[in-house]
């Protein structure tokens, strides 16, 4: 049935069943619009395990459903996210199974980033100055936490999926649940308070915080700057588990830990004590294992010892000293003899020099020295001495006192 083939009378009259009405909004829809190009921001993107992705175009006022086959992806050379600002191009189609119509997309061109999007990256930008995401800041989680504080919402998928993990792991931890909305406006105020209150008193050892996955939208709270500035100035260790492994909230940046999911945030807390043992078993085995070695390798070593092979390796050793002992002594020897024989030829040379100049030399040959008997002035010439002065006459062997009868002067 095609509604330009229906009689104008029967426009608005006909009982249609719920497939013709369907059918007929089908065929008008994809009739009117084969081919049509929408500008929105992307929402809610959302790849499937076949390979297609599905996602929302809003503006302000409403929102429209789309869908990208796999085999127009090829044409894409960008992964769409939340809060892009794209143009789509394709044709309108009516799921009918649904009742929703939808586009089914051929092309997706960037036009600009969405507002929230820009407005998410520029708070990203701000806080990430002031050091509130610095790495340095991130504390450790402790080992093995006795109470865990819990800020979520009580209702949500988070929730249970943390207690299972806990149920399924034993791990018998506390816990302490600090409920709170987790989406709107509302959400971002209170979950900030959760953090502060859960530090004020001290409710754990470690804080997970989050929800499950949802729109750039419904994540919106835990990006808000409250709540990171929270966060980040906790003193409790944060585990941020927002949405999926996919998602990204400005609390994850903040957060001491990011976990993936909060199932994951909830396995972080609860290491399982079988997994425990078992580990500590396995250490156990090991250093039992490198002990017996080491006692193996020193009674072998010690096999070795002997007073036999003590005496043998002494002299080994004490030998090569006794040698050198003996060269060095030789050498030390020889080496003083020709210092000796070299010093002892010096001296006589010396002697020699020595007694050639010796006055007493001299005498011998003849000579004498005369002095004043008084003054014991030398006296070289007549004119030293006058008649009557008594002299004493130095020999070669002996001496001889005169007196001075007469001076001559022989020119």
């Amino acid at each position: 049935m095609n509604y330009k083939d229906l009689p104008n009378g029967f426009k608005g009259k006909k009982c249609f069943t719920v497939s013709e009405i369907t059918s007929l909004l089908k065929t008008i829809l994809e009739e009117s619009f084969p081919s049509v190009t929408i500008e929105g921001e992307i929402s809610n993107f959302r790849p499937s395990s076949t390979g297609h992705y599905y996602f929302s175009l809003k503006d302000h006022e409403a929102i429209i459903s789309v869908v990208m086959f796999k085999s127009s992806l090829n044409k894409l050379k960008y992964l769409p996210q939340d809060g892009m600002l794209v143009r789509a191009s394709g044709s309108i189609s009516l799921y009918a199974k649904r009742g929703s119509y939808q586009l089914i997309c051929d092309e997706l061109i960037k036009s600009g980033e969405g507002n929230i999007f820009m407005m998410l990256e520029e708070r990203k930008r701000r806080l990430a100055e002031e050091g509130l995401f610095a790495q340095e800041n991130k504390k450790s989680l402790p080992l093995f936490p006795a109470n865990v504080v819990i800020i979520t919402s009580p209702t949500g998928a988070a929730l249970r999926d943390i207690l299972r993990v806990l149920r399924r792991r034993h791990s018998g931890i506390n816990l302490t649940i600090l409920p709170t909305p987790v989406q709107g406006n509302e959400a971002a105020p209170i979950i900030a308070s959760r953090i502060r209150i859960a530090n004020k008193y001290r409710l754990g050892d470690v804080i997970i915080m989050g929800r499950g996955g949802g729109s750039l939208e419904d994540l919106l709270p835990f990006s808000d700057e409250e709540v990171v500035r929270a966060v980040a100035s906790s003193a409790l260790p944060v585990i941020s588990a927002v949405g999926h492994e996919i998602d990204i909230a400005l609390s994850d940046l903040a957060a001491d830990v990011r976990a993936p999911t909060p199932s994951a945030a909830a396995e972080l807390v609860s290491a399982s004590r079988d997994h425990i043992l078992l580990r500590v078993q396995e250490i156990k085995d090991v250093l039992q294992q490198h002990i017996k070695q080491r006692i193996e390798r020193i009674h072998l070593t010690l096999s070795h010892f002997s007073i036999e092979n003590e005496e043998r390796n002494f002299r080994s050793f004490i030998q090569p000293l006794y040698f050198r002992l003996d060269d060095a002594k030789e050498q030390l020897l020889y080496t003083m003899r020709e210092y000796t024989t070299a010093y002892r030829h010096r001296l006589e040379l010396l002697a020699n020099q020595l007694q050639a100049h010796s006055p007493i030399a001299v005498l011998s040959r003849g000579y004498a020295v005369v002095t004043d008997k008084h003054s014991k002035k030398i006296i070289r010439s007549s004119e030293d001495t006058d008649q009557g002065n008594e002299l004493s006459i130095r020999l070669h062997k002996g001496s001889i006192d005169a007196e001075v009868k007469e001076t001559y002067n022989h020119g």
